[in-house]
């Protein structure tokens, strides 16, 4: 049997140097540290990420708790408490995630920067980066997500039909069956498969305004013919290396958005989940007007190692753990 870790002393190493890289820029900044439970009573709604269950066995019976998916939840509430400018660097977990470039419990940077915009937010996202990336060049791209399908094909994702995304995914994507895709996922192949392979190998890409179906818990900004999502995804090369928002904080939106995400989960017949009724009443009470961001430190430290796998930089991944 197999017991030894799946690192190097090196790649160990350099994970540590990379925490205290991190903590050490945030501390420069004043911006806090914290802990939220890992252990919740309210799993994940997202109907794309499935939450991981654990049962507390008690004398008069047994309690379902999830292991969280992200801190995001717990973390607002702490912002509507009046925490100001907050960071965690936690572990999570998600049920099914296994490969790569995923392992099922893995460690997140979680940040929120009360008063900054999302685009203020992606340039002190890249601060951070260059620092444990020192040899990252040292212009990265921007670009919106209207603009990469525009150039690739031609086609504005946010008012493309799904007729349209489909007639690209047959033409361009082989072998990917698109029955019972919707609007989200056909996007999201489409960039995944012939968008993403594009970008430019050690360079940072930033891509943000996000087709509104694909919004989250972001803000919805109208233009001048159709609104798009304040949210933006940041890669290294090929690699998602994170995502963030313009922090949505109308509570009747965030409570409109757990509901429309079990709705969705009933359409592809998942089980609904209990909606963080916490993190609602934290949202009635009024969250700050921020922007947040979460950045995979596992794929980060892919990068800083040179490693092709996640299972190369976590000293026991789930088939070890």
């Amino acid at each position: 049997m197999d017991w030894s870790p799946n690192t190097t002393q090196q790649t160990r190493k350099s994970r540590a140097q990379m925490l205290h890289d991190i903590r050490a820029f945030f501390l420069q900044r004043d911006v806090l540290e914290v802990e939220t439970p890992a252990l919740s009573q309210f799993g994940n709604t997202d109907p794309f990420i499935e939450s991981i269950q654990c049962i507390q066995q008690k004398s008069e019976g047994s309690e379902l708790r999830y292991l969280h998916t992200s801190p995001e939840y717990p973390m607002k509430r702490l912002l509507a408490a009046d925490s100001g400018d907050i960071y965690q660097i936690s572990k999570v977990w998600r049920a099914g995630e296994s490969g790569n470039k995923h392992n099922p419990e893995f460690t997140l940077l979680e940040w929120y920067r009360v008063g900054f915009s999302y685009q203020k937010l992606m340039q002190e996202v890249e601060e951070l980066l260059s620092i444990v990336l020192p040899d990252l060049p040292k212009k990265p791209q921007f670009k919106t997500y209207e603009s990469l399908f525009l150039e690739k094909f031609n086609i504005n994702p946010h008012i493309a039909t799904n007729e349209q995304l489909i007639d690209c995914v047959r033409e361009h994507i082989d072998h990917l069956d698109t029955e019972g895709m919707n609007n989200q996922s056909l996007l999201d192949a489409i960039l995944s498969f012939c968008i993403e392979p594009e970008f430019e190998s050690s360079h940072l890409t930033f891509v943000y305004d996000y087709p509104v179906s694909q919004s989250a818990l972001a803000q919805i900004r109208q233009t001048e013919h159709y609104p798009v999502a304040e949210r933006f995804e940041v890669y290294l090369g090929q690699s998602e290396l994170g995502n963030g928002y313009q922090e949505e904080v109308d509570s009747k939106r965030n409570k409109q958005i757990l509901s429309d995400e079990n709705q969705a989960r009933k359409d592809f017949n998942l089980e609904t989940v209990k909606e963080d009724r916490l993190f609602l009443a934290a949202a009635e009470k009024g969250i700050p007007a921020s922007a947040g961001v979460a950045i995979g430190l596992d794929r980060v430290l892919m990068c800083i190692t040179g490693e092709k796998s996640i299972q190369k930089v976590i000293n026991f991944p789930w088939d070890k753990a």
